[in-house]
C-alpha cells in the first residue's frame, strides 16, 4: 500500500510538471496556426486579384476580337493574359505547398495526440483498477490510523484527497484530448480536400495556358505577315511621340519665360535655365513628390502595356521602341482622371495621340494622351481623380490605350514608379 502511496505522488508530481509546460508550448502552437491562417489568406487575396486580372484581359481580347482582323493589341492583351495566367498558376503552387505544410502538421498533430489519449487512457485504467483493489472504506482508515506520527496520517489523508482530485483531472484531460483529436482529424481531411481541390484548379490553368499559348503563336504567325504595315505605323508613332514631346518642352520653355520675367520685375538673380517656383507651387510640388508610389492610377481599370523607357519591338526584331511614359490598355469608354491636384497648362490635339491634357503640379507635369473627348479647359483647377475626358477606342483594332507621361522640369520620369501598385 505505501509503495502504490508513493508511486501516486510520484505520479501526481509528473502531472504538475506536466501542467507547467502546457502554457509555454501553446502561444508557439497559436502563432504557427496564425502564421498559416494568415498566408492562407494572403494567397488567396493575391488569387483572387489575378482572376479578375485575366477575367478582365479577356474581356479586352473579345473587344478586340469584334475586329475579325488580328492587331498587335490582340497580341498584347494575349501576352499579358499569358503572363498573369502564368502567375496565377505559380500562386496555386505556393497554396498548395502551403496546404502540404498544414497537412503534415495537422498529421504529426494528431499522431500526437493519439498517443496522449493512449497514455491518458493507459493511466486512468490502472488508477480505476487501483481504486477498485481499495475501495474498502475500512481498510482506508486501517491505513491512516496505521501511521506512525500525527503528521503522517495528514499526509495521508492529503494523499487521498489529491488522489481523488488527480482522477477527476486525468478524466478531463482524456474529455479534451479527445475533443482536440476530433477537432484535427477534421482540420486534416478539411486540407485533404482543399490540396484535391487546388490540384484539379492548378491542372485546368495548366490546360488553359497551354491553349492561350497556342493561340499566341496562331496570331505571331499571323501579324509576322504584316511587318510592312506594322513598320509603317511604327514610324508614324513616333512621329506623333516627338511632336508631343516637342509641345510638352514648349510648355516647359514658356513656363520659364515668365518665371524670368517675373524675376526681372522682382529684381532677383535670373537662371536663364530653371523656373522660379512660387511658395504655393514649391508646396504643391512637396507633397506631389511626398506621394510617390501612392498616386492613384490615371484610369480607374487597366493594365500597363507599354513600358517607360527603351526596349524591344514586341514582333518586329532588332527594332526599338522608345516609350517617354506608359501606355495604359483599359476598356472602350473608360473614364482619365488626375493622378493629384494641380491646374490645367494645356489642352492639345496631336495626331495619333487625339487630344492631350497636360496638368501642371509645381515642377512636376503630367500628360494624358488618346483622349476622344475632354472635359477641361486651360488654366482651369483639377483635384485628385478628377475626370479629365475618356480615353479614344480606335474603329479598327478596337484598341482603347491611354498613354500617360511624368515630367519633373525638363526630366520624364518612370509613372510606374509613382502610381500605386
Amino acid at each position: 500500500m505505501l509503495d502504490n502511496c508513493k508511486t501516486m505522488q510520484y505520479k501526481l508530481f509528473l502531472l504538475g510538471i506536466t501542467f507547467g509546460i502546457i502554457p509555454l508550448l501553446f502561444p508557439v502552437s497559436y502563432v504557427n496556426a496564425q502564421q498559416n491562417k494568415n498566408k492562407k489568406e494572403q494567397l488567396q487575396k493575391k488569387k483572387a486579384k489575378i482572376e479578375n486580372e485575366i477575367q478582365y484581359t479577356n474581356k479586352l481580347l473579345g473587344e478586340t476580337k469584334k475586329n475579325k482582323k488580328v492587331s498587335l493589341n490582340q497580341l498584347v492583351i494575349l501576352n499579358k493574359k499569358i503572363t498573369k495566367r502564368v502567375e496565377l498558376i505559380s500562386t496555386i503552387a505556393d497554396e498548395l505547398q502551403n496546404v502540404e505544410k498544414q497537412i503534415q502538421t495537422n498529421s504529426s498533430q494528431v499522431m500526437r495526440l493519439k498517443r496522449e489519449l493512449k497514455d491518458l487512457k493507459d493511466e486512468y485504467a490502472k488508477m480505476i483498477y487501483y481504486a477498485y483493489k481499495n475501495k474498502n472504506f475500512y481498510n482506508r482508515l486501517m491505513f491512516i490510523f496505521a501511521s506512525e506520527s500525527v503528521n503522517q496520517a495528514y499526509q495521508r489523508i492529503k494523499y487521498f484527497q489529491q488522489y481523488s482530485t488527480y482522477r477527476k483531472e486525468q478524466s478531463r484531460l482524456i474529455q479534451q484530448t479527445q475533443k482536440q483529436l476530433d477537432g484535427k482529424i477534421a482540420e486534416l481531411n478539411s486540407r485533404k480536400a482543399a490540396k484535391l481541390l487546388l490540384l484539379r484548379t492548378n491542372e485546368k490553368e495548366n490546360l488553359q495556358l497551354t491553349l492561350e499559348k497556342e493561340e499566341q503563336n496562331k496570331t505571331l504567325r499571323q501579324l509576322t505577315q504584316k511587318e510592312r504595315k506594322l513598320l509603317a505605323s511604327l514610324k508614324e508613332q513616333e512621329s506623333s511621340a516627338r511632336k508631343l514631346q516637342a509641345a510638352i518642352e514648349n510648355i516647359i520653355a514658356e513656363e520659364i519665360r515668365k518665371s524670368r520675367e517675373v524675376a526681372k520685375k522682382a529684381g532677383k538673380k535670373i537662371d536663364p535655365e530653371a523656373i522660379t517656383y512660387t511658395p504655393a507651387e514649391k508646396a504643391l510640388s512637396g507633397s506631389f513628390a511626398a506621394n510617390k508610389g501612392n498616386l492613384p492610377w490615371p484610369s480607374e481599370n487597366g493594365f500597363i502595356s507599354g513600358s517607360y523607357g527603351e526596349h524591344e519591338h514586341p514582333l518586329l526584331k532588332g527594332i526599338k521602341i522608345k516609350n517617354n511614359g506608359i501606355n495604359i490598355t483599359t476598356h472602350p469608354g473608360a473614364k482619365v482622371r488626375s493622378v493629384f491636384e494641380g491646374t490645367v497648362s494645356s489642352v492639345i490635339t496631336i495626331p495619333n495621340y487625339n487630344h492631350v491634357v497636360i496638368i501642371s503640379h509645381g515642377e512636376f507635369l503630367t500628360v494624358y494622351s488618346n483622349l476622344s473627348e475632354v472635359y477641361v479647359s486651360k488654366g482651369e483647377k483639377v483635384s485628385t481623380k478628377q475626370n479629365l475626358g475618356s480615353v479614344y477606342t480606335h474603329p479598327e483594332s478596337r484598341k482603347t490605350e491611354l498613354h500617360f507621361e511624368l515630367w519633373k522640369g525638363k526630366t520624364t520620369l518612370n509613372p510606374a514608379s509613382w502610381i500605386a501598385r
